[in-house]
């Protein structure tokens, strides 16, 4: 079979977020990119995931030109609800460290980044199959894979990005010998539903309880997001939508202090497993990796997407040095820059996760319940909570 051959400055593996994102970064910055996804573009885009947006996230989308839909769609909030049994505290982003945090989902993200790439004619191959990267360690590393029309490609880059999550091949292209990783599997899980009712709250609600943590988040005005923490391996269709609304009204105060949970039509239901993962190093040769192919975690901190954001912001004034400019001083400084904040934010998704989390522990119930009264009564505790929360500068 013939292969054809098309040269670029960037390949980029994977049209999620952060692989468009940084195509559109490196665009702008004169560097011509390529980006091969091995599903359509409508599977990428119709993905129900992330949904919070830190400040510096919205800061970047903004100088980038992508701040115009957030402006006019995105819920902005300037805190979050902190509660257990009989109690629930506001903290106050603002009022601690000045920031807010949106509430915009990934498809929405998605939908911003998929309309400037087609406003500037992009090169992206759909629905590839058999992606491999190869010879990372050389100056022309290439990716090569069969597209949609059954056409084989090579792609010959100078250097090769990783935007594929945990299951593409950059992650695995990193030798044995080389990588390093690190894991956590939690003992639960979370039971996520969207239902087609107004959220019943300004705020996001994060509900520690003896029957284990609840979440009552929101996509819209009109549109609601919650979540249950369930034991791992469980079957969704095990819960029906009075068992979820009954759970959710228990553990997340229905009838204390006037408050009441409105219910409404469930239209989604999924299960999410919990963990945290790191590969390091996040650059090997001239393959890069950003977003869920170098990093998981679980979703208590709102930090996925965002991590994914901060890692291409690092990353693109650094190719751009290295592919325009010659100097590979960012490049080389790329994984331990973009790994500080990882770790950050790692730390800060476990801790939210364990503080909110039963695990049938009475001593670790006191523990959890004692650090959420520090966090509700103390200046610098909310102060802590809120800095990790709406998100440090990119970079730092």
């Amino acid at each position: 079979m013939t292969t054809t051959v098309i040269p670029t400055e960037v390949a980029i593996v994977g049209a999620g977020p952060s692989g468009l994102l940084l195509a559109h970064l490196l665009a702008a910055r004169g560097v011509a990119s390529v980006v091969v996804e091995a599903r359509s573009e409508e599977y990428v885009g119709s993905r129900i995931r992330a949904g919070i947006l830190e400040h510096s996230t919205v800061d970047l989308l903004r100088r980038a030109g992508l701040g115009d839909r957030i402006a006019e769609v995105g819920d902005e909030h300037r805190g979050i609800y902190l509660q257990w049994p009989g109690e629930r505290h506001h903290i106050d982003f603002q009022e601690h460290v000045g920031r807010s945090v949106w509430v915009y989902g990934q498809t929405e993200v998605q939908k911003d980044l998929v309309a400037a790439a087609h406003a500037r004619g992009q090169e992206i191959h759909y629905e590839a199959a058999d992606v491999a990267v190869h010879d990372v360690t050389s100056d022309r590393p290439a990716v090569t894979f069969t597209g949609a029309d059954g056409t084989s490609y090579r792609l010959e880059a100078r250097v090769l990005v990783g935007c594929d999550g945990s299951f593409g091949p950059s992650r695995a292209a990193v030798p044995d010998d080389v990588r390093q990783t690190w894991e956590r599997v939690y003992p639960y899980s979370w039971l996520g539903v969207l239902a087609d009712v107004a959220p019943s709250t300004d705020e996001l609600i994060y509900a520690w309880h003896p029957d284990g943590f609840a979440m009552h988040s929101m996509r819209s005005a009109s549109v609601s997001r919650l979540y249950l923490q369930v034991p791992n391996g469980t079957d969704v269709d095990t819960w029906s939508d009075d068992r979820i609304w009954d759970a959710l009204a228990t553990r997340l105060g229905h009838g204390e202090n006037g408050w009441s949970l409105e219910p409404g039509p469930i239209t989604e239901k999924s299960v999410l497993p919990m963990r945290s993962f790191v590969q390091t190093p996040m650059r090997h040769g001239n393959l890069f990796l950003a977003g869920d192919a170098a990093h998981i975690v679980p979703p208590t901190g709102a930090k996925g997407l965002n991590l994914a954001v901060a890692d291409v912001g690092v990353l693109a004034p650094a190719l751009a040095e290295l592919v325009r400019g010659g100097d590979s001083r960012l490049a080389d400084a790329y994984s331990d820059t973009a790994l500080r904040r990882v770790w950050r934010c790692t730390h800060f998704s476990w801790w939210m996760t364990t503080m909110l989390h039963t695990a049938g522990d009475p001593f670790d119930a006191q523990l959890q319940l004692s650090q959420l009264r520090w966090v509700a009564s103390s200046a610098a505790g909310a102060a802590g909570l809120a800095e990790n929360y709406a998100g440090l500068d990119i970079g730092s």
